[in-house]
């Protein structure tokens, strides 16, 4: 029965309410303090070190919401990180956007204070 209940989860609503109500979002496998990969593990260490403040999901918790993000963008890897609701890209895009100083101008654009 529980099945059942999985079954009728609108994986697709919930990760759109997840990127509509938070200003930078990062699913990824694991947490920002224990990565899962190295991959999650270097968005991490960029989001962390321009000072942003970001809602992390950790999709390794549920099988749904990991393919379910998958299909959402059509974007077959993890980490993937949103921007006020505006899918950004996965570790490759994150750490050159970083690389370059693109990503502290993004966040400054999209009216995001940063700590750092």
């Amino acid at each position: 029965m529980s099945r059942d209940v999985n079954m009728s989860r609108d994986v697709r609503a919930e990760i759109t309410k997840t990127v509509s109500e938070n200003d930078i979002v990062l699913y990824m496998k694991g947490t920002p303090v224990f990565p899962q990969c190295g991959f999650s593990s270097q968005v991490v260490q960029a989001l962390d070190y321009i000072g942003a403040a970001y809602k992390a999901v950790n999709v390794l918790e549920d099988a749904d919401l990991r393919q379910g993000i998958k299909d959402y963008n059509n974007w077959p890897t993890i980490p993937q990180v949103f921007v006020k609701g505006e899918f950004i890209g996965g570790c490759d895009i994150v750490r050159e956007m970083f690389e370059t100083g693109e990503l502290r101008t993004l966040m400054s654009e999209k009216g995001i204070e940063l700590a750092a």
